[in-house]
């Protein structure tokens, strides 16, 4: 505990702690020394970071930031990074050689480093600033270059509504981006009492020990090829096409080496998945300062480690998090490349990937706007100075034509696969749902390991009820279902029980009836595959999670359902498969019998060109289009989570959930609004609401709401109208709004 006296005459933070200016503006500085040491080459001028550092809190010297956080006001006035302003010795800076646009930087960094409306005009600010001039001779604080003091500084540096944008300002652009991006990350860090960066020294480290340990198991054991590539290509973007159960995840985290980086995923499955397995096996020693976790969810798990065998301060370890402090962080794509808009405060986040590495896993699995994020996201990160590795078994061409009309550089992609001949696929022109189709599948049971994935939630729980109907009494038990339609407390219990069932070396059988869901980087092993056919970057996705480690040992063991006649389910436009894709999948699915991992990979690269897939195409162009025309700093975070929020989902309660569970939910409720509970318990208390809901689309959201549950002033649950069983999860199928009672089957 630092025992410093306090200057109450000028208190910069009252949470965790009182501190004043000067002792908020030192742990600034140590987090600068702790980022200058461990980042010596960031594309920053230190000196100005070191005097924004400085200068960034002397505006609440402010007497009505004073009265306010002493509690004998309700306003702080002006924002007090405007009146900082009027400390800037621009003499000073002159003689240092920096130039007029120089200067700029530092005041606008200043200025903006709380991104706050500025409805007022310059003279407010400058009779505002005037009014310091009576404390700041109180105010000796020896970091101070000099004790300068003007109200009224020059326009050409810092003029209201004036911003840096790239079109007008070109490099000046990216140099108020880390300027910018790291005093923010820089005072958020000190604010919260935490480390801006902690080191990588340990990852290499973790993958020798990872080696070593497989040796003793089996002394011949070495890095694949694709693994030793990846070590050779640490410093350069790169691009591999590997087929499942080539070891991608080793593969990724060797490339990243000792540097910071982001490993990101499509689903939150497939994050935790990973995560779990980083933490348990290869990081296991202080993980909490190593390895972060980060999307919507992160509370539940860090808080249920707490409470586990886990010995973590989960709120520290969820700051860390929060802050991107953390060297190796597993999450969303929605999670860090939201910078890609612009929007009024984005600089942190691009400032800390300019000297970051991204890892981006399963990149077939994105939609086309999620795509356009991506592809504009990675522009920017190269351009500042950040590497990317693309990982994934199925690689689009178009994504590649994407990449080179972005400028973006990266080497030549690099195909592994092997001999090992793990499919033999059976196309079947009948629909999966098919009387027969049904007695195919449950015949096929015989206690093995079935899995079913069906292209919607509505066709899953038809084919679920039809198995379950037909399978002999003592086998019910063995059926499963699984999609994206359970509240979280029921979903992570099945997911948990679905990756026991498919581990390698289980002994259990069952029959899961899932949707993609499961497609996507979750290690799982099932003897026998029936799938709707999506469209190939999925169908192979699906395969990947059959004979995942096995040498083909039967006829067949994937079996495709085309739809015959019929439309496989959640094809069409604005649903869950594009139309143009899927018959493109449907006209190169003529192989029948053994399927290579090289044949795979030519039937992507003849079925996903720009030229055939022309229309999908052009929709992510005018998705990056679009974006581009956005100007910086039109948008607030607030829309891009909106935004973010159209292309993903929102959470929900159905309305028999919350009628099962309305006391309990009241209770939680309350404790939230309960001034005197402490943010542990309100945390929990939220985790536990947060288990009794269920995503969805915003639009499905907003147009089958029962009501809204208020929270508080500013935050409501929505209660859709909808069935739910543990069982089948969720149902629209008796909502009052007829269009939507068919919703289930465009949704997974």
């Amino acid at each position: 505990m630092d025992s410093r006296t306090l200057d109450e005459k000028f208190i910069a933070k009252t949470r965790p702690r009182r501190k004043d200016i000067q002792w908020h503006t030192d742990d600034l500085l140590v987090n600068l020394d702790i980022l200058k040491k461990m980042y010596p080459n960031l594309k920053t001028d230190w000196e100005l970071l070191r005097l924004a550092c400085i200068y960034h809190d002397m505006g609440k010297m402010n007497f009505r930031f004073q009265n306010r956080v002493h509690g004998k006001g309700s306003t702080t006035g002006l924002p007090h990074g405007v009146l900082s302003l009027g400390f800037i010795d621009v003499d000073y800076l002159e003689d240092k050689g920096y130039s007029d646009k120089d200067i700029g930087l530092l005041f606008h960094a200043v200025a903006y480093h709380h991104e706050r409306d500025m409805d007022f005009e310059m003279d407010e600010i400058y009779n505002e600033i005037e009014t310091l001039k009576s404390v700041f001779p109180k105010y000796n604080y020896l970091a101070l270059p000099t004790r300068y003091f003007k109200p009224r500084f020059d326009i050409d540096f810092f003029d209201k509504g004036q911003r840096f944008y790239e079109s007008k300002d070109g490099d000046y652009f990216f140099k108020y981006i880390m300027l910018k991006g790291l005093l923010n990350r820089l005072d958020y860090a000190a604010s919260a009492e935490i480390i801006v960066e902690n080191p990588n020294d340990f990852l290499i480290e973790s993958m020798n020990d990872l080696l070593k340990k497989w040796q003793t198991k089996n002394l011949e054991t070495q890095w694949n090829d694709l693994q030793k590539y990846m070590i050779k290509q640490q410093d350069k973007n790169v691009i591999v096409i590997a087929q499942t159960g080539m070891g991608k995840t080793e593969a990724g985290l060797l490339w990243l080496g000792n540097s910071k980086g982001f490993f990101t995923l499509p689903l939150k499955s497939a994050i935790n998945a990973i995560y779990k397995r980083i933490i348990e096996n290869i990081v296991p020693e202080k993980f909490d300062e190593r390895v972060a976790l980060l999307h919507s969810d992160t509370l539940k798990i860090y808080s249920e480690q707490a409470e586990g065998e886990k010995e973590i301060d989960f709120e520290t370890y969820y700051t860390r998090t929060r802050q991107l402090s953390l060297p190796l962080t597993v999450c969303t794509l929605d999670q860090i490349f939201d910078f890609v808009f612009r929007y009024k405060g984005f600089e942190p986040k691009l400032a800390t990937l300019s000297y970051s590495k991204v890892i981006i896993d399963e990149i077939q699995m994105y939609s086309h706007e999620l795509v356009a994020y991506l592809v504009l996201g990675l522009k920017y990160i190269t351009k500042m100075g950040g590497k990317f590795a693309i990982m994934t078994a199925t690689l689009p061409q178009l994504i590649l034509n994407l990449l080179e009309e972005e400028g973006i550089e990266f080497e030549i992609p690099r195909v592994f696969t092997n001999s090992l001949i793990r499919h033999s696929l059976k196309r079947i022109e009948a629909s999966i749902n098919d009387n027969e189709s049904i007695e195919q599948i449950s015949k096929a049971y015989n206690k093995n390991k079935v899995l079913v994935i069906c292209n919607t939630i509505k066709m899953a729980k038809e084919v679920y009820a039809k198995l379950k109907g037909i399978l002999p009494e003592d086998c019910k038990n063995d059926i499963h279902l699984l999609h994206s339609g359970f509240i979280r407390c029921h979903r992570t219990e099945k997911e948990n029980c679905i990756l026991k069932t498919g581990s390698k070396g289980s002994n259990e059988s069952g029959i899961w009836v899932t949707t993609q869901l499961v497609e996507a980087s979750l290690d799982i092993d099932f003897d026998l595959l029936f799938t709707e056919l999506s469209d190939l970057n999925g169908l192979f996705q699906r395969m990947g999670r059959c004979y995942r480690h096995r040498l083909l040992d039967v006829d067949y063991n994937c079996f495709v359902f085309t739809g015959g006649s019929r439309k496989c389910s959640g094809v069409g436009i604005n649903s869950v498969i594009d139309p143009q894709v899927h018959n493109l999948s449907k006209e190169a699915l003529t192989k029948d019998g053994v399927l290579s991992e090289d044949d795979k990979i030519k039937m992507i690269e003849n079925t996903y060109t720009s030229e055939k897939l022309e229309n999908y195409y052009s929709e992510i162009k005018r998705t990056i289009e679009y974006i581009k025309s956005i100007s910086e700093y039109e948008l607030n975070k607030q829309d891009v989570n909106e935004m973010f929020r159209d292309i993903d989902q929102v959470l929900v309660i159905p309305l028999r959930i919350y009628k099962e569970n309305e006391e309990s939910i009241q209770t939680e409720i309350e404790i939230l609004n309960d001034k005197s509970q402490i943010i542990n318990t309100k945390i929990k208390a939220r985790d536990r609401l947060r288990d009794l809901m269920v995503p969805v689309n915003s639009r499905l959201a907003e147009q089958t709401k029962s009501f809204k549950l208020k929270i508080s002033r500013a935050e409501e649950i929505v209660i859709v109208d909808a069935d739910y069983t543990d069982e089948l999860g969720i149902s629209f199928e008796n909502t009052q709004k007829q269009e939507f009672r068919d919703a289930e089957s465009r949704m997974f």
